[in-house]
């Protein structure tokens, strides 16, 4: 069954924002994740503290976590951090 991580951000810091994003993208290949959707997200009901959504496609919530858990991964988490304020949810 498929599983996505969805993921809410803010931005920080633009450069460290940049590196961020372009490195992700090569974190996902071993574990088969896609970007299915980026953007501003606009909001139709209740509240929301993140104006920016990604949407992640993974084949199985496994391979999800390993990305996430994964050490390529895991070398991005001070960048993120230092590019952006977010949070990230799995479902599957």
């Amino acid at each position: 069954m498929s599983a996505y991580v969805i993921v809410g951000y803010n931005p920080k810091e633009k450069n460290s924002l940049q590196q961020y994003a372009d490195s992700v993208p090569e974190t996902l290949t071993n574990y088969f994740g896609k970007v299915i959707a980026k953007g501003d997200a606009e909001q139709l009901h209740g509240t929301f503290d993140y104006q920016i959504q990604v949407i992640l496609s993974f084949p199985s919530k496994e391979h999800a976590a390993n990305w996430y858990h994964s050490p390529e991964y895991q070398q991005l988490i001070e960048i993120r951090n230092t590019g952006m304020d977010s949070q990230f949810q799995l479902i599957g």
